[in-house]
């Protein structure tokens, strides 16, 4: 019988994905749960909803409820943290370098060191030079996997994967689906998770 599917939709620059990218491979893993990456841009969800940028900017109170809330949930996980100088910082080449290699055994290391760099070292997480020097750190063929990315056939993929998400009826990241099923926020992984097990039966 194949495994359970979750999908994982993610933005780069949501400081609650980075929560879920960091275990979200080990957990699924755990659960005997097949899992999808599926990378998209959140700018233009936000815009669709009729906010320039993300409600944590727009709602002083709600962002500085959410800087603490990252210090008790990174200390929970045992991950690094730094406070983002930059935030929602861009992330449009990563999440074209994700959505390019999301069926590639790379893809969830990726997706970590991206996290790592973004919300633990307050890294530029859009320069080409950094991504290419992580890349090249994993034993990629980094200009290779950059030039795929900037294709105009991947950034048209991108585009598209950015309307299927509101097509979908995703408002925020991370979200996860179990087939139609929608779960949203960090908190709610291992509620999906479980979800996937009990639809397969496990």
């Amino acid at each position: 019988m194949n495994a359970p599917t979750l999908d994982f939709w993610f933005d780069f620059g949501s400081n609650y994905s980075y929560l879920s990218a960091m275990r979200i491979e080990q957990a699924a893993a755990a659960h005997g749960v097949a899992l999808r990456w599926q990378p998209f841009l959140l700018g233009p969800v936000f815009r669709a909803l009729g906010w320039e940028t993300s409600p944590f900017v727009l709602q002083k109170e709600k962002g500085d409820y959410v800087w603490k809330d990252m210090v008790r949930q990174c200390r929970k996980y045992g991950l690094p943290w730094q406070r983002p100088g930059n935030f929602p910082r861009a992330a449009v080449l990563p999440l074209r370098i994700a959505l390019a290699g999301a069926g590639q055994p790379w893809i969830g290391e990726f997706c970590r060191r991206t996290m790592r760099l973004n919300f633990a070292e307050d890294r530029d997480i859009d320069a080409p030079e950094t991504m290419a020097a992580l890349l090249a750190d994993m034993g990629l063929p980094a200009h290779r996997v950059i030039d795929e990315a900037l294709s105009d056939a991947n950034k048209l993929r991108l585009r598209r994967q950015t309307e299927t998400a509101m097509e979908k009826g995703i408002f925020g990241a991370p979200t996860f689906f179990v087939g139609d099923e929608m779960f949203w926020g960090n908190d709610r992984l291992d509620d999906a998770l479980a979800f996937a097990r009990a639809q397969a039966g496990a």
